[in-house]
C-alpha cells in the first residue's frame, strides 16, 4: 500500500511545500510592494485559493473522463507558470495574478480520488493519514525554512524554488506513479454537484473542510503582522518567524498520528472533530487578546495541532462517504468549497486588519468558532462501519447482482483491470457468507 501511496503523496508534498514556503512571511513582505493595502495582502495569501475553489469541480470531474495522470499533469504546468509569474513580480497586482495562476493548478482533489483508487477502503485511512503525513511534513519544512530564505533572499527566490518543487513533481508523476485501475460504474444514481450535496454525511464534511481552510488563511495573515508590526506590540524580526512555527508545527505532527488513530480505529471522528474545533476557538480569542509572546506563541500551537488534528480525517471521510463514482467529483466539490473559504478567510482577516484591531478580529472568529462548535455537535454523526466483499466476476450470478436491494448495501461496482466485484456493505448488519450466498453461481 505504501508504494502505491508514496509517490502521489510526494507530488502533493512538493507542491504543498511551494505553497507553504511564502506563507508564514508572505503578507509582511505582500506589505512592502507597491500598491499594497492589508486588504490586498489578505487577497495575496488567499488568492490562490479562489481559483483553486473555481477549478477545483472541473478538475475532479475531468479526472473522473479523461484520466488522473493527464489532469494532474495539466494542473501542474499551470502551477509552475503561476510560480515563476509571482517570482518575478515587481508590484501587488503581477504577484495577485502569480498567485491565482498557482491556485489554478487545482489538482489536490484529483490526487486524493487517486490515492482513493489505488487502495482498499480498508486501507484507505491509513493511506489518508500518510497523504496528510506528508502535508504535515511540508509545513513544518515550510515553516522553519521560509523565514530564513525570505530574510536572507527575498521572496522571488521562495518563488523560483516553487518553480523548481513543480517540476520534480512532474517528473515523478510519470516515473513513479502507478496507472490506476479502470472501474466500471454500475450503480443507480447521479455523480450530480446536487445529487452529492443531498448526503448530510457529505455535507457536513464540505462544511468542516471548508472551515477548517478558511481559519488557516485568516491565521497565516495575522500572526507575521501581529508579531513584526510594532503597533501590535510584539515587534519581532521577520527572521524570527521560525521560532513560533517550528515547535507550533512539531506539537502539530505529534497530535495528528493518535487523531487519525482514534478517529479512524476507534470511529470517533465527530469528537476528534469538537476537541480540534475548541482549540481553533482558544487559538484565536488567545492571539486577539494577549500581551505576551509566549501565550501568543502557546496560541499559535493550539491552532496547529487543531489544524493537524482534522487533516488526515477530513479527506478520508470523503471519501468515505463517497459512491465509487462519485469520488473524483465529491472531493472536487468539497475542495472547491474550502478553497473559496480559504479565500475569504484570507480576505477577511485583511479586510478587518483594515478597519478594527487585533481584539476584535480575535473575538470576531472565535465567535465563528463557536457556532460552528454548536453545528457540528447538533449535525454530526459518527459514521457507519462498512466492508467490502471481493468476488472475481467469473463467480457471480450478474442478474442476481443487478436486482440486488439491501438497505445495509451502501453500493456495488465491477473493477476490470482485476476482474473482481466488489460489493461495500454495513459490517454489523450483514453476514459476509450470507452476502455471498446471495450472487454466487
Amino acid at each position: 500500500m505504501f508504494k502505491k501511496v508514496f509517490p502521489l503523496s510526494s507530488i502533493l508534498f512538493l507542491r504543498f511545500l511551494g505553497l507553504f514556503l511564502v506563507l508564514p512571511v508572505l503578507s509582511v513582505y505582500a506589505l512592502d510592494l507597491e500598491g499594497a493595502t492589508p486588504f490586498l495582502v489578505g487577497i495575496i495569501v488567499g488568492g490562490y485559493a479562489l481559483t483553486q475553489a473555481i477549478f477545483q469541480i472541473p478538475f475532479g470531474t475531468m479526472s473522473d473522463k479523461i484520466g488522473r495522470k493527464p489532469t494532474i499533469l495539466i494542473g501542474l504546468l499551470i502551477f509552475l507558470a503561476g510560480s515563476l509569474i509571482a517570482a518575478y513580480s515587481t508590484d501587488i497586482y503581477m504577484l495577485m495574478l502569480g498567485r491565482f495562476l498557482q491556485g489554478a493548478g487545482a489538482i489536490g482533489s484529483v490526487v486524493t480520488a487517486m490515492i482513493a483508487d489505488l487502495v482498499e477502503e480498508k486501507t484507505r485511512g491509513h493511506a489518508m493519514a500518510i497523504m496528510g503525513g506528508f502535508i504535515a511534513m511540508s509545513f513544518a519544512i515550510a515553516m522553519a525554512i521560509g523565514p530564513v530564505i525570505a530574510s536572507n533572499y527575498g521572496i522571488g527566490v521562495i518563488f523560483l524554488i516553487t518553480s523548481a518543487l513543480a517540476i520534480l513533481a512532474i517528473i515523478v508523476l510519470f516515473v513513479k506513479v502507478p496507472t490506476p485501475p479502470r472501474i466500471k460504474h454500475i450503480y443507480h444514481g447521479k455523480t450530480s454537484t446536487i445529487e452529492i450535496l443531498k448526503d448530510s454525511n457529505l455535507l457536513g464534511m464540505v462544511i468542516i473542510n471548508a472551515m477548517q481552510k478558511g481559519l488557516m488563511t485568516a491565521a497565516f495573515v495575522i500572526i507575521p503582522i501581529f508579531l513584526t508590526k510594532p503597533e501590535y506590540g510584539f515587534n519581532w524580526d521577520k527572521s524570527e518567524l521560525w521560532m513560533v512555527y517550528v515547535p507550533a508545527m512539531i506539537a502539530g505532527l505529534i497530535a495528528m498520528g493518535p487523531a487519525a488513530v482514534f478517529g479512524e480505529k476507534k470511529n470517533i471522528p465527530k469528537q476528534i472533530f469538537m476537541v480540534s474545533i475548541i482549540l481553533f476557538i482558544a487559538s484565536f480569542v488567545m492571539m486577539g487578546l494577549t500581551d505576551s509572546s509566549s501565550v501568543f506563541v502557546t496560541a499559535v500551537i493550539f491552532f496547529f495541532i487543531a489544524f493537524n488534528m482534522m487533516e488526515p480525517l477530513v479527506q478520508s471521510m470523503i471519501s468515505k462517504f463517497a459512491k465509487v463514482h462519485q469520488k473524483g467529483a465529491a472531493l472536487g466539490i468539497a475542495n472547491s468549497v474550502a478553497y473559496f473559504m480559504t479565500f475569504i478567510g484570507g480576505t477577511f482577516a485583511g479586510l478587518f486588519l483594515n478597519v478594527s484591531g487585533r481584539e476584535t478580529l480575535g473575538l470576531s472568529i472565535g465567535a465563528i468558532g463557536f457556532l460552528w462548535l454548536i453545528w457540528t455537535a447538533i449535525k454530526m454523526k459518527n459514521p457507519l462501519k462498512h466492508s467490502h466483499l471481493f468476488i472475481p466476476i467469473n463467480e457471480v450470478n450478474m442478474p442476481k447482482l443487478e436486482s440486488l436491494e439491501n438497505e445495509h448495501i451502501a453500493e456495488w461496482y465491477i473493477n476490470e483491470t482485476e476482474n473482481l466485484v466488489v460489493i461495500k456493505y454495513v459490517t454489523s448488519a450483514i453476514e459476509e457468507d450470507e452476502l455471498k450466498l446471495k450472487i454466487v453461481n
